[in-house]
């Protein structure tokens, strides 16, 4: 069970501190490997087949080097000391959990927003959104938080839960090897994996994977949510109904888990430098986005987290790992 205490340690350290400010954080590193290469590629790589190898290969190398990598560290750290092990692979694994940061992020956007200063609420806004916030109005704020909330709750903080508790069913490797190998390839798909210049072609892989690796995780999200809200038929019927329009085979599917249990609908009209570009409309809009929806959208997030640490305590018992 060492291994399931460091998960439990690492959500908890996420829980109270989330990521230290002034501090590199492995995100961090991931970014400017996946810049550096990304830019070599693009100079180098002239064809549409050249730029797909090369995002294979750019993919590849950063998803199982960020694991082993990982994994090394952490190895290297029980050979000084067992304790030495479990501190550093407990600071490791809550890097890969974004709990904190989404609750902190969002919450910096409603405190102005819900004190009537929409320039500040907007400008705040802009720096956790592509998509232009210079004119947004309120209602189209709150939005965009709830959109950014429960799209990041699968990918930010379940998909590496998901993934840190494989690794501790798995012999020989460690919960933070899988859950940074996740995090690499998450780190991946938001840095290149478009479907315009310059990574139409580069970036395909990484997209891809990252669907992928999302899609089980995703999927056992949305029944978690629905089990929570005593509404699982509802809400699955709902993702069936809307989720299938959004062209991610995972973000419309957790945006419209928690529509489905909020009553409120979310997509819509979205400007992105200048160009309009339309969401599909998930969930019904029975009662408008509040301050208390977003809210209660990150409660349902803790409550999900919290079910799946339960769940993969009775596996390990039962697993006698």
């Amino acid at each position: 069970m060492a291994s399931y205490g460091v998960i439990i340690l690492a959500a908890a350290l996420d829980y109270l501190i989330g990521d230290p400010i002034n501090m590199t954080h492995p995100v961090q590193i991931m970014g400017w490997v996946i810049s550096f290469l990304g830019k070599l590629a693009v100079k180098y790589c002239h064809y549409p087949v050249t730029q797909r190898l090369a995002g294979v290969f750019l993919g590849t190398i950063l998803v199982v080097g960020s694991g082993a990598i990982a994994q090394l560290i952490v190895y290297i750290a029980q050979f000084g000391h067992p304790f030495l092990g479990i501190v550093t692979q407990t600071i490791l694994l809550a890097s890969c959990f974004a709990g904190k940061s989404l609750r902190n992020a969002a919450t910096a956007v409603l405190q102005p927003l819900e004190q009537g200063d929409l320039s500040i609420a907007r400008s705040t806004l802009s720096n956790y959104v592509g998509r232009d916030t210079e004119n947004l109005t309120a209602p189209e704020i709150l939005r965009a938080i709830l959109e950014t909330v429960t799209e990041n709750a699968t990918d930010g903080v379940m998909a590496p839960l998901f993934y840190a508790i494989l690794g501790a069913l798995l012999p020989g490797v460690e919960p933070v090897t899988l859950a940074m190998a996740y995090k690499a390839s998450s780190t991946l798909d938001s840095m290149i994996g478009y479907k315009h210049a310059p990574y139409t072609y580069l970036g395909w892989f990484s997209a891809r994977s990252e669907d992928i690796l999302t899609w089980l995780p995703c999927r056992l999200h949305v029944i978690t949510l629905g089990i929570i809200a005593s509404k699982p038929l509802e809400v699955w019927q709902m993702c069936r109904r809307d989720a299938i329009k959004d062209p991610s085979p995972n973000s419309g599917w957790s945006e419209c888990s928690y529509a489905a249990i909020l009553a409120v609908q979310v997509g819509g009209v979205n400007w992105y430098r200048g160009m309009e570009k339309h969401k599909p409309l998930l969930g019904d809009p029975i009662v408008p986005i509040t301050s208390q929806s977003i809210y209660q959208a990150l409660q349902l997030t803790r409550y999900s987290f919290l079910l799946w640490l339960g769940v993969a305590a009775l596996l390990l018992i039962v697993l006698n790992k």
